[in-house]
C-alpha cells in the first residue's frame, strides 16, 4: 500500500513538472521558428474583402477601387472586452 502511494505521488509530481515545463518549451520552440512569412508584402495590392459598416451594411474594398484612396487601420481588441 505504501509503495502504491509513493509511486502515485511520484507520478503526480512528474505530471506537475511536465505541465509546468511545457509552456516554456513551447515558447522556446516558437522563438526558434520565428514569425510566419506575411502573405501580403509592402506595396502589394490589398486582397478584396467585405465587412459590415456601422449600419450593418456590407462594404467591400472593391467598391472603392479607382474611386477613392483607402487607408486600413487594424486595432487588436478595439471595442471589445478582450
Amino acid at each position: 500500500m505504501r509503495t502504491k502511494l509513493i509511486s502515485l505521488a511520484g507520478l503526480l509530481l512528474l505530471a506537475l513538472a511536465t505541465s509546468a515545463l511545457s509552456p516554456r518549451m513551447r515558447a522556446q520552440e516558437a522563438k526558434k521558428e520565428g514569425p510566419p512569412e506575411p502573405a501580403v508584402k509592402v506595396g502589394d495590392m490589398a486582397p478584396d474583402f467585405t465587412l459590415l459598416d456601422q449600419n450593418r451594411k456590407p462594404v467591400s474594398l472593391h467598391d472603392f477601387r479607382g474611386k477613392k484612396s483607402v487607408a486600413l487601420a487594424f486595432y487588436i481588441f478595439a471595442f471589445t472586452n478582450g
